[in-house]
């Protein structure tokens, strides 16, 4: 795939006005925003867009709009951040923005929404149980066998998540997983390939990029190993047996516009090593732009710098409501 290919029209970085770069913020997960959001206000900045920062954690958003902010790339990831809140905030100031709007992001976040969803438009996704105690836990785990993932519905980047493979540790996940979130889900463990790919553009533009397969070490892809670490394999192109990178591409951004996702996002994929059926995790809609970031990695593979991703990425900051204008 090559940039061509992409259909990314030429931007004007001075036609982006004022801009916002959304980082930080109150989530588990802030200290990886900051590392996103100061990642994409150097790339911006160095592409002559007026960029600046802005952590809601230390200030109103309203500051946004009394400050003129002409758009935002939406830096931050987790719960106020990816999750509708901060969209609809600026649905109502009338501030465009990177990614998916309120709905999409909302659905999303909540990983049971998004399974109900998916499994409603045929899509592939692990069997799961949602629990609410140890006890329900247990039973999941009598149900769905062994290994099981236990973790909560509206948390990102494996924050709260436990592998389980003995009865025995059935209490300790649930306790972990209700400490990020009062949702809990159990997941079918699905063990093969693991894999990641991005989406970028809206409606008829979107286009998956390349595939990563993704080795870490003795298989456990957690928050360490996902930000701190050189110690995970990152394989693209990803060396899948023909036609499944392709068959991979197709169901993610299927997965990506049955949500009415638009801009970019990311999904998690686990293909099955005995039958090579892929099953869809997760979407992020707010994906990681830090140094060892995926998309970032996708999009090089396709022949677009980190830089031209940035700024293709804040020219298609929308609205959902068609009728607000910002002013």
């Amino acid at each position: 795939m090559n940039t061509n290919q992409l259909n990314l029209p030429a931007v004007d970085p001075k036609a982006m006005g004022k801009v916002a770069v959304l980082l930080g913020g109150r989530s588990a997960e802030r200290e990886v925003s900051l590392m996103s959001g100061n990642g994409v206000l150097t790339a911006l900045r160095a592409k002559g867009v007026d960029a600046h920062p802005f952590d809601p954690a230390a200030r109103e958003l309203s500051e946004l709009k009394h400050e003129g902010f002409d758009r935002c790339f939406i830096a931050l990831h987790g719960r106020f951040g990816e999750d509708g809140t901060v969209q609809g905030a600026l649905e109502l100031m009338g501030i465009p923005y990177t990614g998916p709007g309120v709905m999409a992001s909302s659905v999303a976040m909540d990983k049971l929404m998004t399974k109900r969803i998916w499994i409603a438009e045929g899509l592939s996704t692990p069997a799961w149980r949602q629990v609410r105690s140890a006890a329900d836990t247990r039973a999941a785990f009598a149900d769905l066998g062994s290994p099981m993932i236990v973790k909560p519905v509206r948390e990102g980047s494996t924050i709260g998540l436990t592998k389980v493979t003995t009865l025995e540790q059935c209490e300790a996940a649930y306790a972990l997983a209700s400490l990020q979130d009062p949702m809990v889900m159990c997941e079918q463990f699905i063990a093969g390939d693991e894999v990641t790919c991005p989406v970028l553009g809206t409606g008829d533009q979107a286009r998956a990029l390349p595939v990563i397969r993704i080795v870490a070490p003795d298989g456990n892809y957690d928050y360490q190993n996902k930000y701190f670490t050189d110690d995970t394999q990152y394989l693209v192109p990803c060396g899948l047996p023909e036609g499944e990178e392709e068959r991979i591409q197709a169901l993610v951004l299927k997965a990506f516009l049955t949500l009415d996702c638009r801009g970019w996002s990311r999904a998690d994929v686990m293909i099955d090593a005995t039958t090579r059926q892929p099953y869809l995790l997760e979407i992020n809609t707010s994906p990681g732009m830090t140094g060892h970031s995926l998309v970032p990695m996708s999009a090089r593979a396709a022949g677009l710098s980190y830089e031209d991703l940035c700024l293709s990425l804040l020219a298609g900051a929308l609205l959902d409501n068609a009728v607000s204008t910002h002013g």
